[in-house]
């Protein structure tokens, strides 16, 4: 067992939390479900980029290549400014989905370049125009362009021409589970001198602000001097906590405060807001920042000019050791020990991926692997969204008679605070349940604890809906995505267990009882007619298809899916296969595996309907097409084939070992009666 194994494991038997502080910061809070008051909910206009520097957030925050703790209570981020732009750097900057011609798109280069699964050690790159950041350009070039037009980039404005922009490299490494060590490392790679403005920032999540009895958390210098800087924090969870910060000319603090004269014309409760960091920067405002040195928001201050092609490396460390409150304390944060534990950590990474990847890969391959690995590690973010009390907020009562319908008011019961894996943290900051289901097959190659995690996050009762559906995404928890956790919960325990040689049983039983309830809401809500012939919806492909699937159809009726039903027939499949594992430990469970490989075949019956014109299967052009039901009764093939059709030629069959079934005898007596005809089989027995 390699070191970041050892730590994994100490992590699961919870002996070290090192799980604790990780790549949890959002890269856009903005334009979120969570954070739109609005009454037309139009998230992306009610909170926009532009707001964004000067709000605070209810739900969450967002930083550039930042770490918080589990619950982000705590947060660190890098701020940029090269002198020329209208405002601070702070997170990275993209088009809403009305500004772009291909909707929303983030206008940045940023690379997340390593991470083991602890996040003992992380790496980061961020590139920075030198110029002015082109905002106003980019807006407005991809606004005029039309959909049949490619989007205009960020490169093709020309801000990088002669390589004049800023490489800034961000490493973190834990020299325990509490001291989390950070080093940035700035590169000119431009023809000329440069000045950049370089400002790590920490701040506090707000949650006092919202007519709750909430502690106000504290941040405020203990010391400061040529040689850096000292903040000491406490939260009434964290405690007390130390922000190291060396070399760095001044610290400067404000809180995280909304910027209401600014916004809306109304003077501010406190002088020092959300933005007065950037205010005091790129305008000049002195009294911008807190002379008293406190608040609940900080930045350690580097003003730093490099020569063409050279660089600085600043080092900072948050940590829950005091270590001295002078500035000569300074040293014994950054002295050899700090850059033995990056090199120490930077060789356990490298022995931890050794490990993992498959020796047959080439040197370029395995750097491609382990960078995908470490952008799905950096890719987890803290969820925040408790939607009975937004619901409340937005004057809603769930589960009473309401004048209104607002997203997502059937949802009351779901409270989400929980790190997640996100399809992107910048264009998808809140989770897909369907694309969660396949991130996980790639995180249980590095952890196969947060894999597991994931599953059973969704499956319990606070995400899971009374009726068994999961929930899909923030926009319509209420959408449908592929009934894909079945298989992914299969894979991931037969992945644990070829690895450990036994697989874990009891989670494998979990979630095998709340995905009866998954089961049983698709096959109540969703086959209208009861022929075993499916709707669906949004079912993945970006709702590629004929119709706009989740929208009513044109012609009144409905549409029989093919790849909806097909996905069901995948279900059964997965569900025989956890069945069939839990069989061989308790042979109660044979005859609800029997009892859905009868339901696999009533399914393929359906879609077939031998003889039967209204059936999916085409004969002749040896596709499945939807079906279309009229109001009138009358039924038919789509007379055009897509993409979704070909998911119901993907199925594949069960395979079982000849062991497998002596363990079982009963089921073979069951497998005979299934195979002699069950109700609704006829498809095969023709």
């Amino acid at each position: 067992m390699n070191a970041e194994q050892s730590r994994l494991e100490e992590a699961r038997t919870k002996k070290a939390p090192w799980k604790k502080w990780g790549p949890y910061l959002s890269e856009r809070q903005w334009g979120t479900v969570r954070e739109d008051y609005s009454e037309s909910g139009d998230a992306w206009n009610y909170f926009t980029h532009d707001q964004a520097r000067s709000r605070a957030y209810r739900w969450g925050e967002d930083g550039l290549a930042g770490i918080s703790d589990d619950k982000q209570r705590l947060c660190f981020a890098l701020a940029l400014w090269n002198g020329k732009d209208p405002i601070l750097k702070e997170r990275l900057f993209g088009l809403s989905n009305g500004e772009g011609n291909h909707g929303e798109d983030v206008k940045e280069y940023y690379f997340y370049l390593d991470s083991t699964p602890t996040h003992s050690y992380m790496k980061h790159l961020y590139k920075y125009p030198q110029a002015a950041f082109p905002y106003d350009n980019l807006v407005a070039t991809n606004r005029d362009r039309g959909r049949g037009k490619p989007e205009y980039e960020l490169l093709d404005t020309g801000v990088f021409d002669q390589a004049r922009y800023f490489d800034v490299f961000l490493e973190y490494a834990k020299a325990s589970p509490e001291d989390m060590l950070i080093r940035i490392t700035v590169h000119n790679r431009g023809p000329e001198s440069a000045t950049l403005q370089l400002l790590p920032t920490l701040w506090f999540r707000n949650d006092w602000s919202w007519g709750e009895d909430v502690a106000r958390p504290t941040l405020r210098q203990l010391a400061q001097d040529k040689t850096g800087g000292i903040v000491a924090l406490s939260h009434r969870d964290l405690g007390e906590r130390f922000v190291f910060a060396e070399g760095a000319s001044a610290l400067l603090f404000t809180e995280n405060e909304t910027n209401t004269e600014r916004l809306v014309g109304t003077p501010n409760p406190s002088p020092y807001v959300k933005d007065g960091i950037g205010n005091y920067i790129v305008h000049g405002k002195q009294d911008a920042i807190n002379p008293e040195k406190k608040g609940t928001k900080v930045a350690a201050h580097y003003s730093i000019t490099l020569g063409a092609g050279d660089s600085r490396t600043i080092r900072l460390r948050l940590s829950d050791q005091p270590m001295g409150d002078s500035p000569k304390a300074l040293g014994g944060h950054f002295g050899k020990a700090f850059e033995s534990v990056f090199k120490t950590r930077l060789q356990e990474a490298d022995e931890f991926y050794a490990a993992v990847i498959p020796p047959s890969l080439n040197p370029d391959e395995a750097r491609v692997m382990r960078q995908a690995l470490a952008g799905m590690l950096w890719s987890k973010q803290f969820f925040f969204y408790d939607v009975g009390r937004w619901l409340k907020q937005h004057g809603i009562q769930p589960y009473k008679a309401n004048p209104r319908s607002i997203r997502n008011d059937r949802w009351g019961h779901m409270v989400n605070a929980d790190i997640i894996s996100m399809p992107d943290k910048w264009e998808y900051p809140w989770y897909a349940a369907w694309d969660l289901a396949f991130h996980v097959t790639a995180l249980t190659l590095v952890d196969e604890d947060f894999g597991k995690e994931q599953l059973e996050l969704f499956l319990r009762s606070r995400y899971l809906h009374p009726s068994g559906q999961i929930p899909a995404y923030e926009w319509n928890f209420g959408d449908v995505n592929p009934p894909v956790y079945a298989w992914s919960t299969i894979y991931t325990y037969l992945t644990e267990k070829a690895h450990r040689g036994e697989g874990d049983l009891a989670w494998l039983e979990r979630c095998f009882h709340k995905l009866l309830l998954n089961f049983n809401w698709w096959v109540n809500r969703k086959d209208r007619s009861g022929n075993n012939a499916f709707e669906g919806g949004f079912l993945g492909l970006d709702n590629i298809g004929v119709f706009d699937r989740s929208a009513p159809l044109p012609t009144g009726g409905y549409l029989e899916q093919a790849d909806g039903t097909a996905w069901m027939a995948l279900f059964c499949q997965n569900m025989v296969e956890i069945g069939a594992e839990l069989a061989m430990a308790n042979p109660a469970y044979i005859s609800l595996t029997m009892k859905f490989v009868e339901h696999f075949l009533m399914i393929a019956s359906g879609m077939i309907r031998p003889g039967e014109e209204a059936g999916m299967w085409d004969e002749q052009d040896g596709f499945f097409y939807d079906v279309l039901c009229l109001p009138d009764g009358r039924a038919g093939r789509t007379s055009e084939g897509s993409l979704d059709g070909r998911a119901a030629t993907l199925l594949r069959g069960n395979h079982f070992r000849k062991e497998d079934s002596s363990e079982i005898p009963r089921g073979r007596r069951d497998r005979t009666r299934v195979s002699q005809g069950a109700p609704g089989t006829d498809g095969f027995h023709s």
